[in-house]
């Protein structure tokens, strides 16, 4: 299970908007934790975050902790890059298909977002 969003702006209004659709996808009765890097839409305070949901920001310049990186460089490696399209709607749709691909593959997905110091078995 996963939820994203593909928008024209990385923003406030687009982070609530993720956050809310992020929300619908926590079971019901379980807490989502979302680890976040410094971008200032993260931590703004005209945030909305759904109470089902738990901010961890990250320390500053440590995009190697964030594991959301691995996954946009695995988009754009595997499906995004190299690539021209004839108009915003095919970038959207092309977005859109390779998140698709992405969550159908969960072992992938454990395999690139997996961090060691985020185990609580470890």
């Amino acid at each position: 299970m996963g939820a994203g969003l593909v928008m024209p702006y990385a923003d406030t209004q687009a982070m609530t908007a993720h956050l809310a659709e992020i929300s619908t996808a926590v079971a019901p009765g379980a807490h989502a934790i979302l680890v976040l890097d410094g971008a200032g839409w993260h931590a703004s305070g005209a945030l909305v975050v759904p109470p089902n949901i738990t901010l961890l920001p990250l320390p500053p310049h440590s995009p190697e902790l964030n594991p959301v990186e691995n996954v946009w460089a695995y988009l754009r490696q595997d499906w995004l890059s190299l690539q021209v399209w004839d108009d915003y709607p095919a970038i959207v749709e092309a977005c859109c298909q390779a998140w698709t691909r992405f969550l159908a593959q969960p072992e992938v997905v454990r395999s690139v977002t997996t961090r060691a110091w985020a185990r609580v078995d470890a």
